[in-house]
């Protein structure tokens, strides 16, 4: 088992070492293009709660119905 991980690590530990491929992130600093208004902002917090929490209030609202299935 030792001898085929050695031919592994072997094989794989050039090509691991190897950096042929460098990514670099483009960022940039600074203010927005176009302010972001306080109804983007509420519709967004709504839309980012609903995600998290519906699911959850819907398992807890039909909780009665799932232990009926058990």
């Amino acid at each position: 088992m030792s001898g085929l991980l050695r031919t592994i690590a072997s094989r794989a530990a050039p090509v691991l070492r190897a950096q042929s491929v460098i990514q670099r992130a483009h960022l940039t600093t600074g203010p927005a293009k176009d302010p972001v208004g306080p109804a983007v902002n509420c519709i967004g917090l709504a839309m980012f709660s609903l995600a998290i929490l519906g699911p959850s209030g819907w398992i807890l609202a039909h909780l009665e119905d799932y232990k009926k299935k058990a």
